[in-house]
């Protein structure tokens, strides 16, 4: 449940559309100042092969964010959430044999 909040966050940030799409437009840029050197089908191929590419290796990256994420924080997180709010019922539950008891 966390790891995939956490990877839908990155995922929506949209930070990995933005690499895959400033590599599309480098690679666009790179074929089109160079078009004397290339035909046009090679620089078609060239641009999805760079684009595949920057997709396959940002989902590589999104591998290893997920992999390498540490649970260690979130669990002491929760634990502390749960803790505090027993302390605030133990509290609550005293407060009112106080006054009951009044």
């Amino acid at each position: 449940m966390v790891i995939e909040k956490f990877s839908q966050n990155i995922i929506n940030s949209g930070i990995l559309r933005l690499y895959i799409a400033t590599g599309f437009f480098g690679s666009l840029i790179f074929f089109v100042i160079n078009a004397d050197l290339f035909t046009p089908i090679e620089m078609m191929f060239g641009i999805v092969a760079v684009t595949v590419v920057l997709k396959g290796i940002a989902n590589i990256m999104l591998a290893l964010l997920v992999g390498l994420f540490s649970l260690d924080n979130k669990r002491d997180e929760l634990e502390f959430k749960h803790n505090t709010d027993k302390i605030d019922s133990l509290l609550a539950d005293l407060t009112i044999q106080e006054s009951s008891a009044n």
